[in-house]
């Protein structure tokens, strides 16, 4: 077996008492490793640790991994989280990355690689999805789980196939030992129909043997024990509950602790990203919005190539610190700049064909860069402008993540813009965001998560329904 290359961090106390109230345990499972977080009844990470991955194997649109590698590695997240965190009660939520999924046997033995979020092989069966009824539906595009499903079908899968299950679905089940059950979050990709708790009716157009699907579950829903042996073996009580997880997306949303309509958080990375809590779900494939549920409420979200990419192409992080420093941002540049590190944008403008605009370029590169940060900035804006204009709350308060957003630049311009919307940072991660999920199967009143137990409450009254 091919052993996952790791390196480890832990920032736990030595020799702690058992956390009172218990520990919410959450792992995040991303491309290039598998990180664990540990929150007290007070929400306070109080343990974390990181095992490296090796890196998908990739050719042309192609992209999988091992599945055992994932194991190995929450394994090793977990007994590190806990070898210098004791606890007397524990619950566990993972996240994974959206679409990621393999198939696997009734015991849950894998028979294929995991197929990554960007695999794009299945481009013929996304087309089938579309003219069968999907084409404003996440399943549609080539890397979602659905087209994957189709793909393996056309290859002649296994005989011995009996789950499709996603990254987070099969980790959780190798937890409890029960195979077969994913959230409405990961299923979203898969074709599974939040507002009717149900698979749509056009999948009678589809080569698709249902018996394949997952049971379908809200986010946070109780579904078992750890096995004893696993439980030994980490370091875990064996009164653990293993809860529902969620996509990585939505997990670092929750770790805002955002919990009402009209909540969003903004991710500037190398892209982009903007979620809002809404009470309705809205939804565009031409600029690739659509909504999770979360309990009572959706998460709608849409995605900018524009963002840290494009402003790397052109600076160091040291030339943007030095030019940063020359900026005022209280004098616009006057430019109207959009800026994209290629060709093509979907959010919030769809245009496949649409090109960077950085010109007229000024002589003076801090002036450049200013005029980039002016145009993320506006992007942002207009990206929350859209979700309104197709139907979504109002934002009224904003978190925000991501590098590129600590420039003091581009913050001075979203202050002006947002003003008092603008929340306290924090950690927002998709580990922090599990640990909150888990934090649902602990004793209530012993936890001060409130917000995310409010989110999700109604979710637990009306579980997302069988596919039989």
């Amino acid at each position: 077996m091919v052993r996952s290359r790791s390196t480890t961090t832990n920032t736990a106390r030595s020799r702690r008492e058992p956390a009172e109230g218990g520990l919410a345990i959450g792992i995040d499972i991303g491309t290039s490793g598998c990180r664990a977080i540990a929150l007290d009844s007070r929400l306070r990470v109080i343990a974390r640790q990181e095992v490296r991955l090796p890196p998908p194997e990739r050719t042309a649109s192609r992209s999988s991994q091992d599945p055992e590698h994932w194991w190995i590695a929450v394994c090793g997240a977990l007994r590190g989280l806990l070898r210098d965190a004791p606890v007397a009660s524990a619950a566990i939520a993972v996240a994974g990355t959206s679409a990621t999924c393999l198939l696997c046997d009734a015991r849950g033995h894998p028979l294929t690689p995991g197929l990554m979020y960007d695999d794009s092989r299945a481009h013929a069966e996304a087309g089938r999805i579309s003219a069968a009824g999907g084409g404003e539906n996440p399943a549609c595009h080539a890397q979602s789980s659905l087209s994957k499903l189709l793909w393996w079908g056309s290859q002649g899968m296994p005989e011995d196939t009996r789950y499709l299950l996603h990254q987070a679905d099969w980790i959780t089940a190798r937890l409890t030992g029960v195979f077969g059950t994913s959230d409405y979050n990961n299923s979203l990709k898969l074709g599974f129909d939040a507002v009717t708790g149900m698979w749509p009716p056009w999948f009678s157009r589809l080569p698709i043997e249902m018996k394949l699907l997952p049971r379908v579950v809200a986010p946070g829903t109780p579904l078992g024990a750890v096995r004893a042996g696993i439980a030994r073996a980490l370091g875990l009580p064996k009164t653990t509950t293993v809860v529902a997880g969620t996509t990585d997306s939505v997990a670092a949303f929750l770790a805002s602790g955002a919990c009402i309509p009209g909540d969003a958080v903004s991710s500037f990375g190398s892209t982009i990203a903007l979620k809002l809590l809404t009470e309705t779900p809205v939804t565009s494939a031409p600029h690739g919005v659509y909504s999770h549920r979360l309990g009572h409420v959706w998460l709608a979200g849409g995605a900018s190539n524009a963002g840290g990419g494009a402003l790397a192409a052109h600076f160091t992080p040291e030339e943007m610190d030095r030019l940063t420093a020359r900026i005022d941002p209280d004098r616009p540049t006057g430019l109207c700049f959009y800026p994209l590190p290629g060709v093509g944008e979907r959010f919030p403008i769809a245009d496949p064909g649409k090109r960077t605009v950085l010109e007229p370029r000024p002589a003076d590169p801090a002036v450049f860069l200013h005029a980039m940060i002016e145009g993320l900035a506006q992007i942002e804006a207009e990206g929350y402008a859209l979700l309104a204009r197709l139907g979504a709350s109002p934002v009224k308060r904003l978190w925000t993540s991501g590098r590129t957003a600590d420039n003091p630049v581009l913050r001075h311009l979203r202050e002006q813009r947002f003003g008092k919307m603008l929340q306290p940072e924090h950690e927002i991660t998709p580990a922090a965001g599990a640990a909150r999920l888990a934090a649902c199967a602990l004793e209530e009143k012993m936890w001060h998560s409130s917000s995310i137990l409010a989110t999700l409450g109604a979710a637990h009254a009306r579980p997302g329904q069988n596919n039989e």
